[in-house]
């Protein structure tokens, strides 16, 4: 599938802390016409990645379920990383 052009008018929602300031670095996600949904990390506005909203909704439903718990290991490294 192409990426389609990202419209201008995109209203960003930043994922950060509560009562968090400063520019993070944070991811921001916004969601476009026809079911696109946008994500960009605040010190890369340039760079955004593409996906749908059945993804979308497939990958939220998945990090509230605790299926990527093992990526937030304390080590930043996760219990499946290769050594």
């Amino acid at each position: 599938m192409a990426d389609p052009a990202i419209p201008a008018d995109l209203r960003w929602i930043r994922a950060a802390p509560d009562g968090e300031q400063g520019p993070g670095p944070w991811i921001e996600v916004a969601f476009g016409p026809d079911e696109f949904v946008y994500l960009r990390e605040t010190s890369d506005p340039g760079n955004v990645v593409t996906t749908t909203m059945t993804k979308w909704d497939a990958f939220t439903r998945g990090v509230t379920a605790g299926e990527f718990d093992h990526f937030a290991e304390l080590d930043g490294a996760g219990s499946d990383a290769p050594s």
